[in-house]
């Protein structure tokens, strides 16, 4: 028998139900009692009634699965999913609708600065009810944008003769690059915390530790540039005017990519075989052991992470000899428990950042682009998220064979910006155009202030990381 035929008699229509049945039918014909029974018959009989089958000769994997399946709740339609801005590819979406197919998708959201990733497309957001999504949470676990405001005078940006000291304090407080270590371990509490809450991150903390302080790859990127704000912020505590910042985007590194690909390698390998159309997107339920594990290694990354970048700030402004007047950080790429619609659910924000009421956070532009400082206004419909950033409009393959990195850092050179090192992956070129993404998502954030590039570190060896 056929699959056609299989499903017209009533087996259900997917791979684990007709596999079953076809390997019952096989089995009959090895044992040469197919003559003897009626299928036509027998199926519709073992579909009726399938503990009345469970133990029969050849057919009891299906009547297993079918006596399951009884128990299942019926199939939920997929969630809706809100859109902010139109420069959206097709890709992405198409990614974003799978994620609500998700047997326990709750809610969803899709932002300005969306484009195509692994599992969940970067710029999405979505609420399982008790699971949490690996690969919708992403291999960067809590990757980090943190703004540091310095004590100095802006002028000094500009100042030519102050630009070796600048140059230095970025060449010197991070390390750019894949599996970049310090020989010497920089000190910070977060490696006293419980490292042994799994196998993985007990496995990799020496790593981790050899990694604390560094900066990773791809967009990952520490900057000194000018922080504007129009208005006395009571919260920064700062005044209006200009000031000399930092801003570093980076995560968790290796450790956080290795707890990343074996809980994922994990929750796909029990994706039962109706569900394996979702492949990276398989979750791990809240009730098992691994999901609680993952869970308990995703937030000591979170920490791991924001450690990370204390450690760069604490360096450079040593190496500045400056002191710290104000700060905003915040993550992307992470599942909170939050409650929405009256529901506690986990919320995953793939390149997304959290934007609840009165929620500070930095939006980057490019090299060449404003960032922001924002503030959330708590919109319930995104789930309380805004985008993390501008967003490619172009693949890095593309980007590598069609932009000139020497030509574009010259040009950005007569425009006051300097770069020190970069891909011409990163080129402001495949990014979006900052300011519409921002306008985009007007009624999610406010604007607080703004920090305009002036002298740039990125990885130089186009490598590649997620964003």
């Amino acid at each position: 028998m056929k699959r056609l035929q299989l499903v017209k008699l009533g087996i259900p229509d997917d791979q684990e139900a007709i596999n079953a049945a076809l390997t019952g039918i096989q089995e009959a014909g090895r044992v040469k009692v197919i003559r003897d029974l009626d299928l036509k018959s027998l199926l519709p009989a073992i579909i009726a009634a399938p503990h009345e089958h469970i133990d029969h000769p050849q057919f009891a994997a299906l009547a297993k699965i079918l006596v399951e399946r009884q128990h299942e709740p019926p199939p939920r339609a997929p969630v809706r999913y809100q859109t902010w801005g139109t420069d959206i590819d097709d890709a992405a979406h198409a990614q974003m609708r799978q994620a609500c197919a998700l047997p326990n998708a709750f809610a969803a959201a899709l932002m300005p600065d969306a484009h195509l990733g692994y599992g969940l497309p970067i710029g999405g957001v979505l609420a399982l009810e008790e699971a949490v999504c690996p690969y919708a949470v992403g291999v960067d676990i809590a990757c980090r944008m943190k703004l540091s405001v310095f004590d100095m005078p802006v002028g000094e940006l500009a100042d030519d003769r102050k630009f070796p000291l600048f140059r230095d304090a970025l060449e010197n407080g991070t390390l750019f690059g894949v599996g970049g270590e310090y020989k010497r371990r920089l000190d910070h509490d977060v490696m006293d915390l419980d490292w042994t809450v799994s196998r993985v991150t007990r496995e990799n903390k020496d790593k981790a530790w050899r990694q604390l302080g560094t900066s990773g790859s791809g967009n990952h990127f520490a900057e000194f540039g000018m922080l504007t704000l129009t208005a006395d912020d009571a919260e920064l505590n700062l005044p209006a005017g200009e000031y000399v910042a930092l801003l570093t985007h980076s995560g968790s590194r290796g450790t956080g990519a290795s707890v990343c690909s074996t809980y994922s390698a994990i929750a796909q390998a029990r994706l039962p075989r109706r569900y394996r159309e979702f492949g990276r997107l398989a979750w791990l339920e809240m009730s098992t052991q691994e999901g609680q594990e993952y869970w308990a290694a995703m937030n000591l990354m979170g920490e791991y992470a924001a450690a990370n970048h204390a450690c760069i700030h604490r360096n450079v402004a040593r190496l500045l000899g400056a002191e710290t007047r104000a700060g905003v950080e915040n993550h992307h790429n992470f599942a909170w428990q939050e409650t929405h619609h009256g529901k506690q659910v986990y919320v995953h924000r793939k390149g997304a950042t959290p934007a609840g009421p009165g929620v500070l956070g930095v939006i980057p532009g490019s090299m060449a682009d404003p960032g922001f400082v924002v503030r959330g206004k708590g919109n319930g419909a995104s789930l309380n998220s805004a985008s993390h950033g501008a967003g490619r409009c172009m693949s890095r393959t593309k980007a590598l064979a069609q932009f000139n990195y020497r030509a574009t850092k010259n040009d950005l050179e007569k425009k006051g910006v300097k770069i020190l090192s970069a891909g011409a992956d990163e080129l402001p070129q495949v990014y979006k155009n900052i300011h519409a993404v921002m306008a985009a998502q007007s009624d999610l954030i406010e604007i607080v202030a703004r920090f305009d590039p002036k002298i740039v570190k990125m990885c130089s060896d186009g490598s590649k990381a997620e964003d």
